[in-house]
């Protein structure tokens, strides 16, 4: 009984705060690895980068956002830069991100890209959190070579 107690204590403790953090005016910054190998598209199978994000809470659970990103591919790099929404659901960490992204590839393309997330912000504090997530870039310039599925993690700061 008394670790069933404990749990829902810890649990009511955890919850409390992550609802803080999604309130209105809050701002947010993260930084990321993205992919790991993991990712895949048709035209590459390897794939690494890094990601900048900045957000502000325009109502509760709800974050517009913009990034910047760079990936590394064997043979191609690309720069991206681009604007999204979060929505945090039930205020219990889970949220789900859409968004437009602009690439540019070093071969001398350009591409638009239109990113879905969904992710878990697990807080480590009341301000700094954990984020994995899974995303699905849907390419509109060349879909089955372009577009890509992949895992990120990052460390987000609410403040």
């Amino acid at each position: 009984m008394k670790k069933l107690s404990l749990l829902l204590m810890l649990l009511f403790c955890t919850v409390t705060a992550a609802q803080a953090q999604f309130d209105k005016g809050t701002k947010y910054v993260n930084g990321s690895l993205t992919n790991f190998g993991l990712s895949y598209s048709g035209s590459e199978k390897f794939r690494m980068g890094v990601n900048a994000t900045v957000g502000y809470f325009l109502d509760d659970c709800f974050m517009v956002s913009a990034n910047a990103g760079y990936d590394h591919q064997r043979h191609v790099d690309n720069v991206s830069l681009g604007v999204g929404a979060r929505y945090y659901l039930i205020e219990n960490g889970i949220y789900l991100g859409a968004g437009a992204e602009f690439d540019h590839f070093t071969k001398n393309s350009n591409d638009v890209m239109v990113p879905l997330t969904v992710g878990y912000a697990f807080f480590l504090n009341r301000y700094i959190t954990v984020e994995p997530s899974l995303y699905y870039k849907m390419s509109l310039h060349d879909f089955s070579d372009n577009s890509t599925f992949g895992v990120q993690v990052g460390i987000g700061i609410y403040f």
